[in-house]
């Protein structure tokens, strides 16, 4: 387990370092996306969940539905959210980016790019915080303190309801949620625990809302079909991915892409598989993000994909 959760880390580390000498002015958000799902499974891996690119006041949830025109624009504070998978086993990590190129638009002051940058600081401290309190047999609510004292400083808020989580085989979000805010959460971690860690950090009110579009989802639970197109696409569902998240433009090989869209949308509505929303900050504020996966040690732990 260990060993397949160490190479996944590797993977998602190699990867996300390739994928930030990308981002730059008018780069095509698919092909960031594409470039990060294609590298993980060259080097050995598969991807534990879409690629996310989420781009200022969008805090999560954002991967290229099919035929995406949105591309990156100087300025934009970019969250680069990435993970693999061997043999179920996930390694997930994330990084905030201030795409170059600001300095020559004359709408963009100077004054945003230093708060954007300091909004990538405030996650990154979050972090740096909450790794160095991570032991075996602190309780989750010491983790959610020491990251908000640590993005308060910046003048910022922590975005109270996105959390890290736990992982086990084939789990992304495995029970254990972890907070990035002060909170009475008294479940402690045990050595062996594998989390992410991922604080975000904002200069708006601290919460994230759901957007209408999704185009992220994952497998829930068996229910009678009729429809057999349907059929078809939920038995590539549990074939392929498990009870992992997927994107709507990885079945674009097998289907047709509006009947497909038809038979998401129907395997939603009965709750067979479960739609992840598009996340934005409620007040439109900037959000930056920085996350690692960790595995708990009797005196500290090891970060998986430093």
């Amino acid at each position: 387990m260990i060993e397949s959760s160490e190479k996944a880390g590797q993977i998602v580390s190699e990867v996300r370092s390739e994928a930030i000498k990308l981002i730059k002015d008018g780069l095509p958000i698919i092909e960031l996306t594409e470039f990060v799902e294609k590298s993980i499974i060259k080097k050995g891996g598969f991807p534990a969940f879409p690629c996310n690119v989420s781009i200022n006041e969008i805090a999560a949830h954002y991967t290229s539905p099919p035929g995406d025109t949105n591309t990156i624009k100087a300025g934009d504070l970019v969250k680069l959210d990435l993970g693999a998978h061997v043999n179920g086993y996930i390694g997930d990590s994330a990084i905030s980016v201030l795409v170059d190129g600001y300095e020559d638009k004359d709408d963009y002051p100077i004054e945003r790019a230093e708060e954007n940058l300091e909004l990538i600081q405030a996650a990154s401290d979050g972090l740096d915080a909450a790794i160095s309190t991570v032991r075996a047999g602190i309780s989750l609510s010491e983790i959610g303190s020491a990251v908000e004292d640590a993005i308060t400083k910046h003048g910022f808020k922590p975005v109270a309801n996105l959390t890290g989580h736990s992982l086990t085989q084939w789990n992304l979000h495995a029970g254990i949620s972890v907070p990035s805010v002060k909170e009475k959460n008294g479940h402690i971690l045990e050595e062996g625990d594998i989390i992410a860690i991922e604080p975000f950090a904002t200069n708006g009110i601290g919460y994230v809302t759901d957007m209408p579009q999704s185009y992220i989802f994952k497998y829930l639970r068996e229910r009678p079909l009729r429809v057999a197109h349907a059929k078809k696409v939920l038995r590539n569902i549990k074939s392929e991915f498990k009870n992992l998240p997927f994107a709507q433009r990885w079945f674009l090989d097998d289907f047709e892409v509006n009947r497909l869209h038809s038979s998401l949308r129907l395997l939603s509505q009965h709750m067979i598989i479960y739609p992840y929303n598009v996340l934005k900050e409620k007040e439109n504020g900037i959000v930056s993000q920085k996350e690692h996966t960790v595995l708990v040690e009797s005196d500290g732990c090891k970060i998986l994909t430093e």
